[in-house]
């Protein structure tokens, strides 16, 4: 590269980085505040989204899940309860639906997953990857897919992040959030 060239680049960089701390360093507008917040309508607007009725969903996908026998945890509520602290206000009418989609979409993955890293296997007798095939796990794979930073945020304020680090590694999502 030229001496030319390698300047320009650089003033190129540097007119990227002002305008990206220009528009940084101004006030959010109303509109955007408010989806920030969650909607500006009426809380009791806001559809319920019950954990009872995701996991019966995911209990339904027989394949992508173990046992309950074969499960590391008899009651992953804690992990169902964080990733559906990252579903928004306005995702929860329709989630139901995504998640079936999610898993459809992606079922040679999961089983893919599951044989890999799943009870049983290699890497699970060692004592990591205890969250592949619970059923819970099958909305955080979905949320990690779908807004893994909110994902990641909820969960580093609730549980140890190591079970979403194994997880993480093992689904191997088009972003890498782990120190």
């Amino acid at each position: 590269m030229t001496r030319s060239a390698s300047a320009t680049t650089g003033r190129g960089r540097a007119v990227s980085s002002a305008l990206l701390l220009a528009h940084l360093s101004q006030p959010a507008s109303p509109a955007s505040k408010a989806t920030a917040d969650g909607p500006a309508a009426d809380p009791a607007s806001v559809p319920l989204l019950e954990a009872k009725d995701v996991l019966a969903v995911a209990e339904r996908f027989l394949w992508a899940v173990t046992a309950p026998g074969t499960r590391y945890w008899s009651d992953g509520s804690d992990f169902l309860d964080v990733g559906l602290s990252a579903v928004g206000n306005e995702e929860r009418a329709g989630y139901i639906a995504r998640l079936e989609a999610f898993v459809e979409e992606h079922r040679a993955r999961l089983e893919e997953l599951l044989c890999a890293y799943g009870p049983g296997s290699t890497p699970a007798s060692h004592g990591r990857y205890a969250l592949v095939g619970q059923p819970e796990t099958l909305v955080i794979l979905e949320r990690m897919e779908t807004c893994p930073l909110a994902l990641r945020s909820r969960w580093e304020q609730e549980l140890e992040t190591v079970f979403l680090d194994d997880l993480e590694f093992a689904w191997g999502p088009r972003i890498c959030l782990s120190r």
